[in-house]
């Protein structure tokens, strides 16, 4: 792997991240946990023949061996998951996006608090900095009515942050097997919760669609050329790469469904840019930042 085919194969997982926003919009009925269910119903089966032919035909070994972190990285990306969806559903793309990239100073925190991880003065700069971008966003989306949608992307954030310190609790290289946990254990949340409330589980043959295809090239394809290509780029521009997600998911929704961006969230939003940007380019790390995979 080349770095420039490792640079190219980040910036197309980017791109697959990216369209989580404009898939979601385009879903007309489904709720946030019928969507899950059903794009958990097709990244589980993707991942798994992914993990098999990676581990050589022996998917139920490279599963085991994520252990306990695998299990509690994988129940927080169901958080992370289900806040996601529930918050471009109920806010703007754009908020959402930007809310979710405060996963990596959350995950600094949460390193430090629960494995004695160090935390670099840059990083506690642009930590401040990005709490700066949070407050103008979410004072200025209060009166629109989108406090809560903008809760459930913190939500998501979080749950990204808690996944990439369980993966590094035993030093996890491999994501895969994590993130298939939260498939299965997102299929039996979302049943539990869907037969409880009353919810259907047959969808229309469109929303259905849009769901199943988010499972397979959004999440699944995206994390397969993330994997593939991350070895061969330095973690600072990862980084700087994983931008590209956050930038493009609210010029999706611009360009093919008319959706504005009001000036408090431009605003905040180039807030916590310059911070993501300025923590990547302050420090260069070993370990990739966190994975967002909505």
């Amino acid at each position: 792997m080349t770095y420039g085919r490792g640079v190219v194969l980040v910036l197309a997982a980017g791109v697959c991240w990216s369209i989580m926003g404009i898939g979601i919009r385009l879903i007309e009925n489904a709720n946030v946990w019928q969507i899950l269910l059903y794009r958990s119903l097709s990244l589980t089966p993707f991942l798994l023949c992914v993990i098999a032919w990676r581990s050589r035909g022996r998917p139920s070994a490279a599963i085991r061996a994520a252990g306990l972190p695998g299990v509690v990285g994988g129940a927080a990306l169901v958080f992370a998951f289900s806040g996601g969806i529930f918050s471009i559903q109920t806010t703007t793309v754009a908020n959402a996006m930007f809310l979710f990239a405060t996963a990596p100073f959350m995950a600094a925190v949460l390193g430090l608090m629960f494995l004695g991880e160090t935390v670099r003065r840059g990083t506690w700069v642009a930590t401040f900095v990005a709490l700066g971008g949070i407050a103008v966003m979410v004072g200025g989306s209060l009166d629109a009515g989108r406090g809560l949608g903008n809760a459930a992307a913190l939500v998501a954030a979080l749950g990204f942050a808690v996944f990439t310190v369980a993966l590094r609790w035993r030093k996890s290289e491999d994501m895969m097997p994590a993130v298939f946990m939260a498939g299965i254990i997102a299929i039996a949340v979302s049943v539990v919760i869907c037969a409880s409330a009353g919810f259907s589980f047959a969808l229309s043959l469109h929303d259905a669609g849009i769901a199943l295809g988010l499972g397979v090239i959004q999440v699944g394809a995206g994390l397969v050329l993330y994997t593939a290509g991350s070895p061969a780029v330095p973690a600072s521009e990862l980084a700087l790469l994983s931008l590209g997600e956050v930038v493009l998911a609210p010029v999706w929704v611009w360009v093919f469904l008319g959706e504005t961006v009001k000036d408090y969230t431009l605003i905040g939003g180039a807030i916590l840019l310059i911070a993501l940007a300025g923590n990547a380019i302050s420090g260069i790390r070993r370990k990739p930042p966190p994975v967002s995979l909505g």
